[in-house]
């Protein structure tokens, strides 16, 4: 069966109150949906789009109000979210992945969902972050990636803007245009994992090579020292022949919610590992990555952990000269 590209981008509003009005089980309520269907050569082959009639939020927030290209005279004249919801997932069809501008999308399309106690969408859930994977490729400079807005995208890329942005499917049009352009290679191999839930059990953790890498997420802990007792998480294994190796440079915390460390497989070279922990009704699971790595990356992980080191010594410092001056 062949698989098609979903590119999707949503529209939502909040409270224009500010956290006064805003309701605990759904801070965003989404009032568009705008979505299209793309093949495996990456061409537009159908469209989907529709207004949604707020619920919650029957005002828009200020700052919305400005960028979108109706109000809420139109809203009114849109169906409720749960029957366009429902519509859409059907009009998806069965063989697909969603493709979204960054993590937001998913994570608040099933936040809605969840409001309105629909069906949750099958996990593990594997999507193209066109955003991240657009960042890597126009990063020449080994810096930090810094995700662009998908008009700089479109822009960079000479993309005629034809329709104006931040309606839900022009924005889909235009991001399904920047993933052509693009032109990546093996572009269904650059999936993330979508963590709006996570793993409640073994059964349920997730373990792949994609992309070039490993990648591990792991079921929940109750802390965070419960995660980093358990070898399962700080096991280190070749990302190519997923044999377990020694680390050349141990795990260390590089902030307060991740790890690192550096690996050597003696036939496929050194590599980067790295643990993020992420929260979940205040339990922890971990997203656990490892990647190939050049000399100039063990340098600057090396240096990395050195600099730590020194802040840890001077903040001793400080305190210990702080307590003898009392």
């Amino acid at each position: 069966m062949t698989m098609n590209y979903i590119v999707m981008d949503l529209e939502w509003n909040q409270s224009y109150n500010g956290h006064m009005g805003e309701h605990p089980r759904m801070p965003f309520e989404i009032i568009e949906i705008g979505a299209v269907k793309v093949d495996k050569n990456l061409n537009i082959i159908d469209e989907y789009s529709s207004l949604i009639k707020p619920k919650i939020y029957k005002k828009l927030h200020s700052k919305i109000r400005t960028i979108l290209n109706y109000d809420e005279n139109d809203l009114n004249l849109g169906r409720g979210f749960k029957e366009v919801c429902s519509e859409f997932l059907e009009w998806c069809g069965d063989n697909y992945i969603f493709c979204t501008w960054g993590p937001m999308d998913l994570t608040e399309l099933q936040t809605n969902m969840d409001f309105y106690y629909m069906d949750k969408l099958p996990r593990p859930l594997k999507f193209l972050n066109l955003q991240s994977i657009y960042a890597s490729i126009t990063n020449q400079s080994g810096s930090p990636q810094t995700m662009s807005k998908l008009e700089k995208a479109v822009s960079e890329m000479n993309i005629p803007e034809n329709e104006p942005f931040h309606t839900a499917l022009n924005d889909a049009r235009y991001t399904a245009l920047v993933m052509k352009e693009m032109k990546v290679k093996n572009i269904n191999q650059l999936y993330s994992f979508d963590l709006y839930i996570a793993p409640k059990d073994k059964a349920e953790e997730i373990e792949e090579f994609h992309n070039n890498q490993y990648e591990y997420i792991s079921r929940i802990f109750k802390n965070k020292q419960v995660a980093l007792d358990d070898k399962k998480v700080t096991e280190i294994k070749c990302f190519k022949c997923n044999k377990k190796v020694k680390t050349y440079i141990d795990w260390f915390s590089n902030s307060p919610s991740s790890y690192m460390c550096v690996g050597k497989c003696w036939m496929h070279g050194c590599f980067c590992g790295k643990i993020k922990f992420k929260t979940s009704n205040n339990s922890y699971y971990i997203q656990k990555t490892i990647k190939p790595i050049d000399k100039a990356g063990i340098e600057a992980i090396k240096q990395k952990q050195e600099d730590i080191r020194e802040k840890r010594k001077e903040k001793r410092h400080m305190k210990s000269s702080g307590s003898s001056i009392k």
